[in-house]
């Protein structure tokens, strides 16, 4: 074998034992520094600004998820909220419709219901409901756009968690989505230590074992879930650079059977916070853009951004995303037709 060969085997080799996340995120910041220095710079401290803001949360969540997870708490609250799933779709639905969880703020916590056993359907339900509405933007968009558009965008958030939770239920009970976690997050695959047929324990910091499987899930979820979402972040950076809010404007007026549709198809890729949108939405509106587009818009943009997407697919499986993103869509859809005609009564 040629040097040369011999060479392109052992790169190979790094390449494969290179984490792939890791790598495209080096690769992001290695183009965006060979093409464009200042976007490089500019994406590296939006990047650690918003990981920053999140990384509370991300702790919350890690502990959370691997305390109950080294206490044997994780089967008990699967177990408890099991009993009754249609109950906890609901308190799940109200409550994230007052979250204050922007679409990848939600996903650590969503991380650690799922490890905890929660039931998917209640999880959906939350996961689509937390990211539209909370109480700053209640405020804000009350101010910005009027109390009409932001008590229907509380309704829409409440609405589609039920909606989504219950679907979700239906197909559950079918025997589909089951398992919707990946392998490789937190427990299954991950390396942490089995624990065994053991009772609750709440004190893990007391038992060798206990603490063992603490750290090794904490761990195996603090790294899983920070390098997606700093890649994530990474991107949503570019998009706030290059997705100029005139190219959104120009496609969302019209007539609401053409705009409504349109409006979910832009707003579910293109990344635009809940706080951004507002002043771009109230600026529509002033030149006859559809209340129902607007709606439509805010909906699918606060449920699921490329950014939060892509941290919602490195987590749960290929089925529960596709059904995720199907529930987003119809959601959005439903809220802006919905709300069009209402007005029109």
């Amino acid at each position: 074998m040629t040097d040369l060969s011999l060479s392109v085997t052992s790169a190979t080799r790094v390449l494969r034992r290179l984490d792939r996340v890791w790598l495209a995120l080096a690769l992001v910041f290695a183009g965006l520094l060979a093409v464009s220095p200042r976007q490089a710079w500019d994406s590296v401290v939006f990047t650690f600004d918003s990981f920053t803001w999140i990384a509370p949360f991300l702790l919350v969540s890690v502990v959370l998820a691997a305390w109950l997870k080294a206490a044997g708490a994780d089967r008990l609250i699967g177990a408890a909220v099991s009993r009754s799933v249609p109950t906890a779709i609901m308190i799940a639905a109200a409550a994230g419709a007052f979250s204050p969880f922007c679409s990848c703020g939600v996903v650590p916590l969503i991380a650690a219901l799922l490890a905890a056993g929660v039931p998917l359907p209640a999880v959906m339900a939350f996961w689509l409901a937390s990211p539209i509405m909370d109480p700053e933007m209640f405020v804000i968009m009350w101010a910005g756009v009027g109390l009409e558009l932001t008590l229907a965008k509380t309704v829409a958030a409440f609405g589609l968690g039920l909606a989504g939770g219950f679907a979700t239920f239906g197909l559950a009970r079918a025997g589909l989505l089951t398992d919707p976690l990946r392998a490789n997050v937190g427990c299954g695959g991950c390396g942490t230590p089995s624990l065994g047929p053991v009772e609750v324990t709440w004190a893990v910091w007391r038992d060798p074992a206990r603490r063992a499987a603490f750290a090794a899930e904490a761990r195996s979820i603090a790294l899983f879930l920070a390098k997606w979402l700093l890649l994530a972040f990474a991107l949503e950076s570019l998009m706030v650079a290059w997705l100029p809010a005139d190219m959104i404007a120009q496609y969302l007026g019209g007539e609401p059977l053409q705009a409504i549709p349109l409006a979910v198809i832009l707003g579910v890729p293109a990344y635009l916070n809940g706080y951004a949108a507002i002043p771009l939405i109230g600026g529509l509106l002033d030149m006859g853009m559809a209340p129902g587009a607007a709606l439509a818009f805010l909906v699918a943009g606060g449920v699921t951004s490329l950014p939060a997407a892509m941290a919602v697919f490195a987590l749960v499986r290929r089925g529960v995303f596709a059904w995720y993103l199907v529930l987003s869509g119809l959601g959005a859809l439903a809220a802006g037709f919905g709300y069009q005609a209402w007005l029109a009564i």
